[in-house]
């Protein structure tokens, strides 16, 4: 009351609850609206708890189609549901940035780089993609995979590694921030095998942004973001040899290589700034104040 607030925006079932059953009367009477972002399909619950929480909720954006359609099914009124796509900052994750400085740390010279941005964590892909992995390297023996990301699961995929024989293909770069724009540009491909907390998958946006192609399995919204064949590939299932061939597909032809980094790089303009999900969200607050 004392701050002015005129909406409440939740992002998880606890401030949810919290924003709902705590909001404080507004000077002018009544209380401040409440809306919610879904970021993932779990997260949309389908109970009688759940139906009187939507109830009281103004509006709910989804980050992807089956998140639109899993809150429809929930019994959330199509007016209240909104799509808002994952988004990039275009500027940052520009085409032309430096990869010198991450082939010269890695000492990656002129090989073939696959690059994976994901928390390692259990439920990732990361054994999958390092089976791939795995196979292709008897075809592209040079091939390297970054690992980018920290997390719980570094040790056991370490182990994964050593048990492949993939000791000197593949690097585990740790957390990487601030020159993150230069590992995508350092890399050839970019692939990710399974969708995080936030199913928006980012990670393959920052990645289509930097002109890089993507590898990708069919989960999350990532069906909706990479156009098979003309951005990247969609893997179907879970078959390491299905993402051998996938990125063999893109290592071995580097005009076709460039085509799908420019087309994800323009799908990503389009579809993904970060303009198009604020005013969306903008008109939303406006309407619902």
């Amino acid at each position: 009351r004392d701050e002015g607030v005129d909406v409440v925006h939740a992002h998880h079932s606890h401030d949810h609850w919290l924003a709902v059953l705590a909001r404080p009367k507004r000077a002018l009477g009544g209380r401040p609206p409440v809306v919610r972002t879904f970021h993932n399909l779990r997260s949309v619950k389908r109970d009688r708890l759940a139906a009187t929480l939507y109830r009281r909720t103004a509006a709910v954006f989804a980050v992807s189609r089956q998140i639109e359609s899993r809150c429809r099914e929930a019994g959330i009124p199509p007016e209240r549901v909104f799509w808002i796509p994952g988004a990039v900052d275009l500027r940052r994750f520009a085409a032309d940035a430096d990869p010198t400085p991450i082939r010269e740390e890695f000492k990656l010279g002129d090989a073939p780089v696959v690059v994976s941005v994901s928390r390692l964590a259990t439920n990732r892909g990361h054994e999958l993609l390092l089976a791939g992995v795995g196979l292709l390297v008897r075809r592209l023996p040079q091939t390297r995979l970054l690992l980018v990301g920290k997390g719980e699961t570094r040790r056991h995929l370490e182990h994964v590694v050593a048990d492949l024989g993939l000791g000197s293909h593949v690097i585990f770069t740790g957390y990487r921030d601030t020159d993150l724009p230069s590992v995508l540009a350092a890399a050839d491909c970019f692939a990710l095998m399974a969708a995080g907390s936030d199913e928006s998958c980012r990670a393959a946006l920052e990645a289509m942004a930097a002109a890089r192609p993507v590898i990708a399995r069919r989960v999350g919204a990532l069906p909706e973001t990479v156009v098979h064949g003309e951005t990247g590939f969609l893997v179907a299932d879970d078959r390491p040899e299905s993402v051998a061939s996938a990125l063999e597909t893109i290592l071995e032809d580097p005009a076709r290589r460039r085509a799908m980094g420019s087309a994800g790089r323009a799908r990503a303009v389009e579809c993904f700034g970060s303009e198009r999900s604020v005013e969306t969200v903008e008109r939303v607050y406006g309407e619902i104040r």
